[in-house]
């Protein structure tokens, strides 16, 4: 019963993602094609290519590929409205795919770290790749954070809407830096740091273990999400307060993944992919609360 539980989460978490994905994206191509259908074009192309890139490097399943490209596309055309002014009609170089692109690079990069040393421990990953619910577990948040729904909404908070259309970006770039920042934390943390303790108790505990922490790890996801971060900020046209922003809720979110791992998924309650869909959103409300906060834009 508590497996059929667990499954269940991976189904809520498509179920609250791609639907919101879908609705979007049509409602974009339609935009974009009456108004300048060549960026349709270029945008979906561009996403079906990464979606077939990550599948050929055996990165995700086939699903996964199609639930990437959706969730690519999504982003791409929301935050091509926002393109710096004087710049090219579409400039796909000024969107969310770049800081994708670099999730994807790094992600990539760490899983394949180590490779033998996570075989050995029984942590490697699957050689299928990520299938649509993982995909969606971990750019879900972000696609939903850049949309222009949400985007909107949240200009009607006062507090928010003092704040540049481009700044609230931020909220997006802080859930993609969480989730580069959980998987290089814990890709490289195994191999490195053979002695890393749980987050609430400091014990020891064995490599790959839910709610594992160590040194080596930490550090590097925070190196990951500054990264993605930094990138995002220089392809969106923001500023350094982006850039911090987008750092403290990537980073903040990986906390969050850690203790989630070691309460609520070490109980049995949560699975990894509900685990990763918080934990994004953790970043994505620590960015908010950050932004909430600023003195000025």
């Amino acid at each position: 019963m508590r497996q059929i539980k667990l499954i269940a989460q991976s189904k809520l978490v498509l179920l609250l993602v791609l639907p919101f994905a879908g609705a979007s994206l049509v409602l974009q191509i339609r935009e974009w094609t009456v108004n300048f259908w060549p960026a349709a074009v270029l945008s979906l192309t561009l996403s079906l290519l990464l979606g077939l890139l990550a599948l050929k490097l055996g990165a995700v399943t086939a699903g996964g590929a199609w639930a990437g490209a959706a969730i690519t596309a999504c982003m791409i055309f929301s935050t091509e409205t926002f393109t710096p002014a004087g710049s090219f009609p579409y400039a796909p170089w000024h969107t969310a795919l770049v800081p994708l692109l670099t999730l994807f690079v790094l992600t990539h990069i760490a899983t394949r770290f180590g490779g033998r040393r996570k075989e050995a421990l029984g942590t490697a990953e699957r050689h299928e790749g990520r299938n649509a619910a993982q995909v969606a577990a971990n750019l879900g948040i972000a696609a939903m954070a850049f949309s222009e729904p949400i985007q909107s909404w949240l200009t009607g908070f006062q507090c928010f809407s003092r704040l540049t259309p481009t700044l609230l970006l931020a909220i997006g770039l802080a859930a993609l830096a969480e989730a580069a920042a959980d998987t290089f934390s814990s890709e490289i943390g195994q191999v490195l740091d053979r002695q890393p303790r749980m987050i609430t108790t400091l014990r020891r505990v064995e490599p790959g273990s839910d709610g594992a922490v160590s040194l080596i790890g930490s550090l590097a996801g925070a190196a990951a999400a500054v990264a993605v971060a930094f990138i995002g900020t220089l392809a969106l046209g923001g500023g350094r307060w982006m850039l911090i922003i987008g750092s403290a809720g990537g980073v903040l979110g990986l906390f969050a993944d850690s203790l989630l791992g070691a309460t609520l998924e070490r109980r049995g309650w949560l699975n990894n992919d509900a685990v990763n869909f918080l934990s994004s959103a953790c970043a994505a409300v620590f960015a908010l609360g950050l932004l909430a906060l600023l003195p000025h834009p």
